[in-house]
């Protein structure tokens, strides 16, 4: 009986933050305007669920995310929309690449967010230190393998957009990496913080230790 609620207590949970994600994705709500940027808020839910629910529900999460994206980016494509949308790519390499880009790396925001914090509790780290550096460490999550990925697998191609010389990628990609993500991460880090130590409080949605680990 014990199991079967924790079951549902993760089903429930993990549909209710992949709704919320959906929302994000697709309306202004997932765009926080700073002087710089517009930081995504949309990662924020992936993240919350993997501490809430376990690095398999993150996981789930941010697939959830890389599928927007990548519906997003196929319906109005951008500039760099080829490294997100298989739909647009001129060869099936291209489209797997694509794919993972979109949603491969989003996955692994969930699952590495879920896996630190399960880690960090273990190591008896108060709840208000283990969450700012899971909020950060997920958001660079984010941003280090998307702009990784496609270094190291569409960089003649994002040269091509960019228009500039294959050899000036890695520096317009070290640019975003340590530029504006760094300011997205903080917002991450600073959102990621207050909302959980408010839904951390709440015991209906207090992490159950043996059902994290096993999801």
């Amino acid at each position: 009986m014990k199991t079967r609620k924790h079951d549902t207590r993760w089903m429930v949970g993990t549909a209710m933050m992949a709704a919320i994600v959906v929302l994000l994705a697709n309306t202004p709500l997932g765009l926080i305007p700073l002087p710089i940027i517009k930081a995504t808020t949309t990662h924020i839910p992936v993240i919350l669920g993997a501490i809430l629910l376990g690095p398999l529900a993150g996981g789930i999460l941010g697939g959830v995310f890389g599928i927007c994206s990548m519906v997003n980016n196929t319906i109005a494509p951008a500039v760099l929309s080829f490294a997100f949308s298989p739909f647009l790519a001129l060869s099936l390499p291209g489209a797997l690449k694509a794919v993972w880009v979109s949603v491969g790396c989003r996955v692994m925001i969930g699952v590495v967010s879920g896996w630190l914090w399960l880690a960090l509790r273990r190591l008896h780290i108060h709840e208000a230190l283990a969450l700012p550096v899971v909020g950060f460490v997920g958001s660079m999550t984010n941003t280090v393998c998307v702009m990784g990925s496609i270094y190291l697998l569409l960089r003649p191609e994002y040269a091509q957009a960019m228009g500039v010389a294959a050899d000036a990628v890695l520096g317009l990609v070290l640019g975003v990496i340590t530029g504006s993500s760094v300011l997205e991460a903080l917002v991450a880090l600073v959102l990621v913080t207050a909302i959980g130590l408010v839904l951390l409080r709440v015991p209906y949605l207090r992490p159950v230790q043996t059902a994290g680990a096993d999801k």
